[in-house]
């Protein structure tokens, strides 16, 4: 769970003083971030990569390589600056990286910085906000997405309804057409549903940790997502004391979830290229954003008839696998028995 706003205001204000005379861009700016991650309890290099190296474009014209200072996928952009600079230049630098970044990888937010001052940009609402290192903890609450915190307003209409209904038609689509059909495919959709929603809500911490575990733990070609995600269903069914000590970590940090939606064993689905991409181009959407009444929605039903799903349906088939429907709007607990 994310920390108390207490701690991280605490950990905000012994960050400031630590850094407060810092000036070299070069010498110490991963350092700073590392530390700037570590304030909301969140290991860097879990959620971000430092350098990351971009192909830039302008009007046609292919630019040399760019390098972004720090990227969090779908979530935050990182340009930083020695003391003193033109962050404006600095924002304007970061948004030329835009072009070489995938569509579902682009970053809600812009953060630009020169250790004395943060310049924060939220590219969903169009705000901005900019104050001073000695004042972070009193302005800690800017970076609730970080922390794990979300704050939305959900519309009965809200576009992010419909989007989601969509993206899990087309992944329904794809699996089916694979030949993976019927109950199985039901409940890989639910189960899947379950972990974009837990990752956008804080039950599985740090945000965005399920996009991460899709790209870091599977090929590209998806040659092995099935696999992994059969490992994965069966990590999360059990409880963290029981677990294989050979886990890898990054696996291993995912809660238990108690509610026997992943007791199942499901037949393993054949992804490839196109189904894995899919499946993250879901990832990118803000789950948390979505209406409680239209969740189990997003989930198409296997009629056993040709045809594609059909977005925003009614499961016509939840009194046949209550345990599976259930489990995404109430009937799952996260932690130890």
């Amino acid at each position: 769970m994310p920390l108390s706003w207490n701690e991280i205001r605490s950990r905000a204000y012994e960050f400031s003083k630590k850094w407060i005379d810092e000036e070299s861009e070069r010498a110490e700016a991963q350092s700073f971030w590392n530390d700037f991650f570590a304030v909301f309890g969140i290991e860097r290099k879990r959620v971000a990569i430092f350098e990351k190296q971009i192909a830039m474009t302008r009007t046609g014209e292919n630019l040399k390589h760019g390098r972004i200072d720090a990227f969090w996928k779908g979530m935050l952009l990182i340009e930083h600056k020695s003391r003193g600079a033109d962050l404006s230049r600095a924002f304007a630098q970061a948004a030329d990286y835009f072009d070489g970044i995938a569509e579902r990888d682009l970053p809600r937010y812009i953060l630009v910085s020169d250790f004395e001052r943060f310049r924060l940009y939220d590219l969903e609402d169009g705000s901005e906000t900019e104050f001073k290192l000695a004042d972070l903890h009193k302005r800690i609450k800017h970076f609730a997405f970080v922390a794990g915190y979300r704050t939305q307003i959900i519309a009965p209409q809200n576009p992010v309804n419909i989007k989601a209904a969509e993206r899990m038609g087309k992944l329904h689509d794809r699996l089916k057409a694979s030949g993976y059909e019927g109950h199985s495919l039901e409940v890989l959709l639910v189960r899947l549903l379950f972990c974009l929603f837990a990752e956008d809500t804080g039950i599985f911490q740090p945000a965005g940790s399920f996009r991460i575990w899709l790209d870091e733990r599977t090929a590209q070609d998806g040659s092995d997502l099935g696999a992994q995600l059969t490992q994965f269903f069966q990590t999360l069914n059990t409880p963290e004391d029981k677990r294989s000590k050979n886990l890898d970590e990054q696996t291993a940090a995912f809660p238990y979830v108690n509610g026997r939606l992943f007791e199942e064993t499901l037949p393993i689905a054949a992804f490839d290229t196109a189904l894995r991409d899919a499946l993250l181009d879901c990832c990118a959407l803000d789950w948390s954003a979505i209406s409680p009444a239209h969740l189990w929605r997003a989930v198409p039903v296997d009629h056993g008839r040709k045809g594609t799903a059909q977005s925003g349906r009614t499961l016509h088939q939840r009194e046949k696998h209550p345990e599976a429907h259930q489990a995404v709007v109430s009937g799952c607990t996260v932690g130890r028995i």
